[in-house]
């Protein structure tokens, strides 16, 4: 179905604005206005507000989630009937996520089950969290599938810190020591240049260097400028399309020391996937089903898809692991021992602690190695232009300047 952006008007006087799928803008209109908003405009979305905007946006949307299925953990187990949850669930946000989780309360006082409901709002709700919630169904067991999701949501939110953090500063370092060198080639070189030439004194070869890549950028600065822009276009492409996706996920594995972090990323996300699913009650295949869908990488998604056919054509998990070169051999060691004493979940949860520990010191583990890399670049450059400059200027003579 189509996603459409909406501008709303509540009975408060509110304004609200969201992004929902629909057959058609003139049924998410009467949807809508079955919640009691006046609706102002209704469009088909753009591939920036289907794919959730921006990062922060997408940040605070993430943290209105987790705090909407917080609520329901802690409401469910008291035996708080589900709609009613759902409506005192949905005052703990605002914006789309509450008007999503009431026109969830209200698809589910329709008589649709709750995975239903959740899977019309896909820019919220991932595969993963209709899944538990579909497996909780299945099993009777709702309050337990959103204890598991709100464990699992936190889970994410802190190694997503872990590793923004442990990336910052060489970000920063990076950008200000890009900025220092532009400056030096751009602006002081060729202040220094024209003093010197004229001396009439013959510059040195390090000095005409420098001074010819100086003029060059100068020359082409328009070009230059267009790298940030350039960059933003292949990073939307990267985001918003699946070949994007795919030649980035090449690129990351084809990098020696990027290859085995992303490994462990992967396989530390395919664990706690099929983990989680199985702890909420929901049949291997049918697990890895629902894993296939909630994975990002495409390069990911089609081993999975690999070891699923594997397994459908009867074959242990272990063994459908251990024959891909994807994942690291641990996990179908693991996987291996899991099935060998009957406790496939227990081992792959434990296996995704694991690369999830091994993720975070691989990536603190780089940015610790970035930062003096960084500075050993750009201080070298730094002073390949200094040392250039006094070259020149010791090489004239006294007379140069009469």
């Amino acid at each position: 179905m189509p996603t459409f952006g909406y501008q709303a008007v509540d009975g408060g006087g509110k304004r609200t604005r969201g992004v929902a799928t629909a057959t058609s803008s003139a049924a998410l209109t009467r949807t809508l206005e079955e919640r009691g908003l006046l609706v102002l405009t209704v469009a088909e979305a753009t591939a920036k507000e289907a794919a959730g905007g921006s990062g922060f946006f997408k940040f605070g949307r993430r943290r209105d989630v987790l705090e909407v299925t917080r609520a329901l953990a802690a409401l469910l187990p008291v035996g708080m009937p589900l709609a009613r949850a759902l409506d005192a669930a949905s005052g703990v946000t605002e914006g789309e996520v509450k008007a999503a989780i009431q026109d969830v309360r209200e698809r589910v006082e329709r008589g649709d089950t709750m995975s239903t409901a959740l899977s019309s709002h896909p820019s919220l709700f991932s595969p993963l969290y209709i899944g538990l919630v579909r497996a909780g169904e299945r099993s009777g067991d709702l309050d337990a599938a959103f204890a598991r999701l709100a464990t699992q949501l936190e889970r994410d939110e802190l190694m997503r810190g872990r590793i923004t953090s442990a990336a910052i500063y060489p970000l920063i370092l990076a950008t200000a020591g890009t900025t220092a060198v532009l400056v030096l080639m751009l602006f002081v070189l060729p202040r220094f240049v024209t003093l010197l030439e004229g001396s009439g004194a013959k510059l040195p070869a390090s000095t005409a260097l420098m001074l010819s890549i100086s003029n060059g950028m100068r020359r082409f600065w328009p070009f230059l400028a267009l790298i940030p822009a350039g960059g933003a276009i292949v990073a939307t492409w990267i985001r918003t399309t699946e070949e994007g996706k795919r030649a980035w996920s090449r690129a990351l594995l084809a990098i020696p020391a990027v290859r085995t972090l992303r490994q462990y990323a992967i396989a530390a996300r395919f664990a706690r996937l099929i983990g989680v699913l199985l702890g909420g009650g929901a049949p291997l295949l049918l697990a890895l089903d629902d894993t296939v869908e909630s994975l990002d990488d495409p390069i990911a998604r089609d081993d999975a898809i690999r070891i699923r056919t594997r397994v459908r054509e009867g074959s242990s998990l272990r063994a459908a692991v251990a024959e891909g070169k994807l994942f690291p051999p641990l996990l179908s060691q693991l996987i291996g021992v899991g099935e060998d004493a009957g406790e496939v979940r227990i081992f792959l949860l434990k296996a995704a602690e694991i690369f999830e520990e091994r993720t975070e010191r691989a990536t603190q583990r780089l940015a610790t190695l970035a930062e003096p890399a960084m500075i050993v670049v750009f201080g070298a450059i730094v002073a390949f232009v200094a040392l250039s400059l006094l070259q020149a200027i010791y090489g004239i003579n006294s007379t140069s300047f009469k």
